[in-house]
């Protein structure tokens, strides 16, 4: 048996196990762990299909973004959610999510295997019109040229999930800062990885979006490392998130979607429809898009981390 097999079916095995443990999990924390344990398998699997787009995407995230922000909610919850665990039938509960979970895998087993060969795929008509949008990545042609509107709305929702965890505040704390003030930290590791670390990020996160036109990466992906950067220099007390009052801090969060929209709507003059772009502006106008997109991303997931306004300035 070569060694990439059996990478392959460590890492197969090993999901399976993660999987299972995060729903047999007695503690919110532990199924948390698991669940970002389980992403960052899964981007290796990625990784080992090929897709290094959708492994940076699960890895960034999926395991990144989304663990963190289920941490969050978790230590939000606290006693209460345990207290309202213990009034559940959790044996049957998980029983039935286990089971649950092993007929959607099944059944998607199924379909996959089901598929006639070889498969039926868009993937050639994409790479046959990729020199049209004048970019080498063609998962970055999918995404802003023939599919852009799906895109757009995924930045439409970010915003619309920023309202939502903005509505939930008291009246009270309306106009002050989101989520808790955190105080400068003593902890000499923290204040380090929160004075080195950053700089190190920003410029990895602006290379994955640069990038991402030619190469795997993205605004997703590097509006996520840019999030994680500020956040660690928030956790060490080095920044603070402005007022929800602020217009500056609501026009970052909107002004990925807008420009998307300006852009599409001049595509309604140049080039005869919405989100379609001039001949000869392609790739610049795509990159407007990506850079606008990537601030939009990372404040956006920075302000669902930190949670709604808590305390009026």
């Amino acid at each position: 048996m070569s060694p990439l097999l059996l990478l392959d079916l460590a890492l197969a095995l090993s999901a399976i196990a993660l999987a299972l443990w995060t729903v047999a999990a007695r503690r919110i924390f532990e199924a948390v762990v698991g669940f970002i344990a389980f992403g960052l398998l899964l981007s290796l699997a990625w990784v080992r299909l090929g897709t290094v787009d959708v492994a940076l995407t699960e890895a960034a995230v999926g395991a990144g973004a989304g663990g963190v922000l289920l941490l969050g909610a978790s230590a939000r919850l606290g006693g209460r959610a345990l207290a309202e665990a213990k009034d559940m039938p959790v044996l049957a509960l998980r029983i039935a999510t286990g089971l649950l979970c092993a007929l959607l895998s099944g059944a998607l087993a199924w379909a996959l295997l089901s598929l006639p060969t070889p498969a039926p795929s868009l993937a050639p008509l994409a790479a046959a019109n990729l020199a049209a949008t004048e970019l080498g990545n063609p998962v970055s042609g999918v995404l802003l040229a023939w599919r852009a509107m799906d895109t757009l709305l995924e930045a439409v929702v970010l915003v619309l999930a920023v309202i939502g965890v903005w509505s939930v505040a008291g009246d009270d704390a309306w106009g002050g800062i989101p989520g808790p003030a955190q105080p400068l930290r003593s902890d000499p590791a923290l204040r380090l990885a929160a004075q080195v670390i950053p700089p190190i990020g920003v410029v990895i996160g602006v290379h994955i979006v640069w990038t991402g036109a030619d190469a795997p990466g993205g605004a997703f992906q590097g509006g996520t490392v840019l999030a994680a950067m500020w956040v660690l220099a928030w956790m060490a007390g080095l920044v603070h998130p402005p007022a929800v009052s602020s217009r500056k801090l609501r026009i970052w969060v909107v002004l990925g979607p807008l420009v998307f929209i300006a852009v599409g709507l001049l595509g309604c003059f140049l080039a005869d429809a919405f989100l379609a772009y001039p001949a000869g502006f392609t790739k610049p106008l795509i990159l407007v898009v990506e850079a606008a997109l990537t601030f939009s991303i990372a404040v956006g997931l920075v302000l669902l981390l930190v949670g709604p306004p808590e305390a009026a300035r």
